[in-house]
């Protein structure tokens, strides 16, 4: 079972782990603009950089989507999803607040499918039951080509490490 850190407490993550090379599952999630249903995972015509965070109503979480924003209108042929389980209105407030419009933030909230088949879902501690911070790239055939699990929730990914790998996977 995968772990990661909360304010330097490990905690347990539950769910089906993926890692690099495995078959990327396919799940719905609901995007926040219009309620709509959003595949992610599996094979698409675009490369897949599915950021990963626990509620977009947190400094760091706010902090890591606007930045992935600016970056995702850079990057040619990958699809963009911030995935969390805030609820797909407060999401999208958040959106028209924030100005973000270079990708799709998608809600997890009703059976955290996303977070169970991708082994993110935390499952003790204060933040039990809200997804990792985490980020994925799935290349175009559908597989795991990156997985950044952040060892410390309140702490923002590795933000270039994953740019880099979306950009390679894109590249093939």
């Amino acid at each position: 079972m995968a772990t990661t850190k909360l304010k330097g407490n490990e905690v347990k993550l539950e769910g089906n782990e993926v890692n690099v090379g495995d078959k990327a599952p396919e799940v719905t999630v609901v995007n926040s603009e219009g309620l709509a249903d959003k595949k992610v995972g599996g094979a698409q015509d675009k490369v897949q950089l599915l950021v990963v965070v626990p509620s977009l109503d947190t400094p760091v979480c706010a902090a890591e989507t606007r930045k992935f924003n600016e970056k995702a209108a850079q990057l040619e042929g990958v699809d963009t999803t911030v995935i969390s389980m805030d609820l797909p209105f407060a999401a999208g407030r958040f959106c028209s607040a924030e100005g973000i419009e270079n990708l799709t933030v998608a809600s997890d909230f009703r059976n955290k499918d996303f977070a169970n088949a991708y082994g993110v879902l935390i499952a003790e501690g204060p933040l039990a039951g809200v997804t990792a911070r985490a980020i994925f790239v799935i290349d175009k055939n559908g597989n795991v080509a990156y997985k950044q699990i952040v060892p410390e929730i309140t702490e923002e990914p590795e933000y270039e490490e994953a740019l880099e790998a979306a950009k390679e996977a894109a590249s093939k």
